[in-house]
């Protein structure tokens, strides 16, 4: 059996070798941008493509999956429990196939929760800890690693290569649906910005990032299967909450409260809009 301190070793040399080719392929694609204006956009896109196909061959979101597996089974809070006998949807302790078919609504909590609003409240309910001991720091910064993210990382990645199936089944799913997709919808902050100013539309940019059109089939699938993500340029992996709480504060929104109904609602229209598409998580981002 692999041990993490393993894998670890295994990924610095992985990913030695792999930024040496990134920074290669980081000049091809600015040498790219300066050559002009039209060539230099397909010439771009088409570098940052091979950039990312290098990255992924050594993903360092694996050694967050690893440690993620040890929590979920390993005794903890005043309880001494572990996770294994929390129910994400499919059973207690079942996590092959779950992600694929969350948000979802949980009877025993009388809500619709996503992958991180269950995981805490399983922290709660099995190992007895507080809420606020269950959510803190759930997102990672320097020298202060977040269980939540290597918690969603393990369980992320038992649903890799199995199909979205996100069902509006109960009242509260589809109630819940509808409330997402106004959010998505809503125009607000500084800037006047909904979430469909920059994705509700073909052919969007912004600096060298092409802007998946979450409305569209394909752009819904090859978006929301590839969360959450290492992101190399912050050196972890972030959840699909991190990703929504970033692009809020980039449209100067308020900032959403960790775990809260709204932004599980606007993960829920996303993830029910990717249906049919192939998870391929946690995966690799710049």
């Amino acid at each position: 059996m692999v041990t993490v301190t393993e894998r670890s070793a295994r990924n610095s040399r992985r990913t030695a070798t792999v930024a040496l080719a990134a920074l290669a392929t980081a000049a091809a694609a600015v040498a790219a941008a300066l050559s002009g204006p039209a060539l230099a956009q397909d010439k771009t896109a088409e570098e940052i493509a091979k950039y990312r196909q290098m990255l992924a061959e050594g993903n360092p979101a694996e050694l967050w999956e690893a440690a993620g597996e040890e929590m979920w089974k390993k005794p903890a809070g005043p309880k001494n429990a572990s996770l294994e006998q929390c129910d994400l949807g499919k059973g207690p302790g079942v996590t092959k196939g779950a992600y694929a078919e969350l948000p979802r609504y949980f009877a025993d909590a009388g809500k619709v929760m996503d992958l991180e609003q269950r995981l805490a409240y399983c922290r709660v309910t099995l190992q007895g800890l507080t809420k606020e001991e269950a959510t803190k720091n759930p997102f990672s910064s320097a020298g202060k690693p977040s269980e939540i993210e290597r918690l969603a990382a393990f369980v992320t990645g038992e649903s890799r290569g199995v199909k979205m199936n996100v069902q509006l089944k109960h009242a509260e799913e589809k109630r819940v649906y509808a409330l997402g997709q106004k959010m998505f919808y809503y125009r607000g902050g500084a800037y006047d910005f909904a979430c469909a100013t920059c994705h509700a539309v073909d052919g969007q940019r912004i600096r060298l990032q092409d802007l998946p059109n979450l409305m569209t089939e394909k752009g819904a699938q090859a978006a929301y299967t590839t969360w959450p993500a290492y992101r190399v340029s912050q050196g972890e992996v972030r959840t699909m909450q991190h990703r929504l709480y970033d692009c809020l504060r980039q449209q100067r929104f308020p900032e959403p409260a960790y775990g809260s109904d709204v932004i599980t609602a606007l993960t829920m229209f996303l993830a029910k809009n990717a249906n049919g598409g192939t998870y391929d998580g946690p995966n690799m981002k710049r």
